[in-house]
């Protein structure tokens, strides 16, 4: 994946053009640009200067983002344009207002005399200057799109102001071309228009910035050195110096570099901007430890596990800002409207024109023509239509990175809000994925110490949860392991291997019937364990029951609040589970789950998903583990537990790092939020447009005799990309209930 940044984009007109340029280089697969900010995410095997050059064939400039420096820099830039065009609007505003002021007061001198007409071409020459100097980049925009056959919101307002400032030195220059009614210079309105123009747009940038707020915090817990210990001698070095393997030292209150595990020390350390959990986690020797995570209390050492690029905190920045650059159905909806907003606009403009040439009367109905075409190419640039999705995505995926909830893409933020059914796995999702055994039942000859010997040297080759509360209840106990042959795990079953020559079968019920073992013996203890959400396993040694070894994994505490707010908003919520179906439904009795679906293998899952999306559900799966990622892809909207393994949440679309089931809640509520947001932002930008073109272009003339002045025009416009920004802010300081 390449992130490259685009200079001069100005509407939403030229994300078509950079991305078709993008999507037309050979090699690639998607291309996608964010206009908000100003930013393109390319998949793809192409080198980036292929990039950048189809970028430039396009009329734009792009530059590749690979680390933090170019991320700095990029800031860097955009505060230097964000104070040029500050003071751009300045200048334009000192040649444009004090125009306006006077000739409110009827203070500025006529036509009808010489001494007059040299006034009004100073003036002229002096807008002449802030067209150049203030507007000179709406004018070079405009070439640049016109010459690769495209037109943009430059291209309004260039036509817009360099028709006014053409107008009016044409009238300067002989009077007598139209009536004396008609003989009015507009040069206070190009002025006054590309100061409004470029001062709204500083604004917007300002604003734009505050989006990006949780991207840069995650920048910022990155430090740029590491304590390491070389040849037993501390030093600090810069962090890209950091190997794989080294032993590094911090320190309390610092930042951790890097990704590792703890070998010696041990602390309190604060994880809050990883998970959203504002408790800090013990961590101990053989504790995993994650880079931006900050260290509170004691000083420890741990070795480097992964770095770079490979880190938590690194995989979490590079899936919010892909997040934040995808777009949406919406999205892709709007900028298809936006690619011939544009070209739709300058026919308005030429059947505004030619109406009031023909169908107008009175003197000033060529100036009415005019100020009516130039009003109408000002009020209807389209950046607030193009900021309305980007920029509140870029919130929304922000505000739901801060609650510990990475979103993965654009359609899963807007999918998120529409599901009506939620599936959950239940070890590691309703339940703590840390089983423990609760009792051991054995049958004659065997000892209830001697089953779990044998049980637990079985289930050492095993890697489920279940086999490793069996081995850790061994070991707490000191018993002895015995060396194990042909060991094999029976997906879905259980496990069977060798053990002093003999077979032992370690699984459920599933397995044992399968297997032609007798365990009616066991049967009414096993009903009872599985009546208390506890899961029996079976042994059985050459065909004969030995007994059994019961396990229960804890109900996560706040499993059952998150059902409860899951049905508050009208989710129906289901347990999928290989478990039996007696101990899945005590789990589901305990903390309100609607519906049970037991004992179904790993393969299974997915088809079960299939299954209620076939019924017209809208289906979100919650899961953990590598048994659930076909399920988790198969969903509508995949959730996986961020504490789950890595092939879990690369198959889903939303990870939840907190491993909480209220991240889900969360998460929904915060797809609601954002997509509410967006179409509000759509809606004010429509019905800006709707609204203000028809009042541009002089409907309301005929009815009350008003024309909309070129300069409110400028103003409105300008406004709408600010109303459209801050609308989308507010999500910065939304919190999704019960959080």
């Amino acid at each position: 994946m390449t992130r490259l940044s685009i200079s001069g984009m100005s509407c939403a007109g030229c994300v078509s053009s950079v991305e078709g340029a993008l999507q037309a280089v050979a090699g690639i697969s998607t291309a996608s640009v964010n206009f908000a900010e100003h930013t393109a995410v390319v998949e793809g095997d192409v080198p980036v200067q292929a990039l950048i050059d189809a970028v430039r064939s396009a009329g734009y400039d792009a530059a590749e983002l690979t680390n933090a420096a170019d991320e700095t820099e990029k800031e860097a830039v955009e505060l230097a344009y964000y104070r040029s065009l500050l003071k751009k609007a300045a200048v334009a505003g000192v040649v444009g207002f004090p125009q306006f002021a006077l000739g409110m007061a009827g203070l500025l001198p006529t036509f009808a005399t010489s001494g007059g007409r040299l006034f009004w071409l100073a003036i002229g020459l002096l807008t002449l200057f802030v067209l150049v100097y203030s507007g000179g980049h709406f004018f070079s925009g405009a070439w640049r799109s016109a010459t690769n056959h495209s037109a943009n919101m430059d291209t309004l307002i260039a036509l817009g102001t360099g028709t006014a400032w053409f107008y009016s030195m044409v009238i300067v220059a002989n009077p007598t071309l139209v009536p004396s009614m008609a003989q009015h210079a507009y040069f206070e309105a190009a002025a006054i228009i590309i100061a409004l123009i470029n001062f709204g747009s500083a604004l917007e940038m300002r604003a734009r910035g505050k989006t990006s707020e949780a991207i840069k915090r995650l920048i910022g817990l990155q430090p740029r050195t590491a304590r390491v210990v070389r040849n037993g001698v501390e030093q600090d070095i810069p962090i890209e110096e950091v190997g794989l393997g080294e032993t590094l030292r911090v320190r309390p209150g610092e930042c951790l570099a890097v990704d590792g595990i703890i070998i010696e020390g041990s602390s309190n350390v604060d994880e809050s901007m990883l998970s959203g959990e504002p408790v800090p986690v013990v961590k101990r020797a053989g504790d995993e430890v994650a880079a931006g995570t900050i260290n509170k209390t004691g000083s420890f050492l741990f070795q480097a596990k992964r770095i770079g690029k490979d880190t938590a905190l690194s995989r979490i920045i590079e899936m919010v800002r892909t997040a934040q650059a995808s777009k949406p159905a919406i999205g892709r909806m709007v900028d298809k409207v936006a690619s011939v907003f544009v070209p739709s606009v300058l026919i308005i403009t030429i059947v505004t024109f030619l109406g009031w040439i023909n169908f107008g009367s009175g003197d000033q109905v060529t100036t009415f023509a005019i100020v009516t075409g130039m009003t109408v190419l000002i009020i209807a640039c389209p950046c607030a239509l193009g900021l309305a999705t980007p920029i509140s995505i870029m919130a929304g995926v922000g505000k739901a990175a801060e609650f510990g909830t990475l979103i993965r893409n654009g359609d899963a933020l807007q999918q998120a809000g529409k599901l009506d059914t939620i599936i959950l796995d239940k070890t590691g999702t309703v339940t703590e994925g840390r089983p423990s055994v609760t009792s051991v039942l054995a049958l004659e000859p065997w000892t209830e110490e001697k089953l779990l010997q044998w049980g637990a040297s079985v289930e050492t080759g095993s890697e489920h949860p279940l086999a490793e509360a069996i081995v850790t209840a061994a070991n707490e106990k000191q018993i002895g392991l015995l060396d194990v042959t042909q060991f094999s795990a029976i997906a879905g079953h259980g496990v069977a291997a060798g053990v002093e020559n003999k077979t032992v079968l370690l699984g459920n019920r599933r397995l044992m019937s399968e297997r032609g073992i007798d365990i009616s013996a066991l049967e009414p203890t096993a009903e009872k364990l599985t009546n208390q959400a506890q899961t029996p396993m079976f042994m059985a040694v050459d065909k004969k029951a030995a007994g059994i070894i019961s396990v229960s994994d804890a109900i996560k505490a706040d499993s059952a609040e998150a059902i409860r707010r899951m049905h508050d908003i009208g989710l129906k919520v289901v347990l999928l589970t290989g478990d039996n179906r007696v101990t899945a439904e005590a789990v589901a009795r305990q903390v309100g789950i609607d519906e049970v679906i037991a004992e179904v293998l790993p393969q299974e899952k997915a088809d079960k998903v299939a299954a209620l999306q076939a019924k017209g559900k809208s289906v979100g799966m919650v899961g953990d583990g590598i048994n659930d990622a076909p399920a988790l892809a198969r969903a509508d909207v995949g959730f996986a537990i961020g504490t789950g393994t890595d092939v879990a949440i690369e198959s889903a679309d939303i990870t939840l790092m907190r491993g909480s089931l209220l991240s889900v809640v969360d998460a929904i509520a915060i797809s609601k939020a954002t997509i509410r947001n967006i179409k509000q932002n759509l809606f004010g930008a429509f019905i800006y447009n709707a609204l203000g073109i028809p009042i541009a272009a002089g409907v309301l003339y005929p009815i009350i005799g008003v024309l909309l002045n070129p300069m409110i025009a400028g103003g409105a416009m300008a406004l709408s990309s600010v109303t459209v920004v801050t609308n989308a802010n507010r999500l910065r300081f939304f919190k999704p209930g019960g959080s």
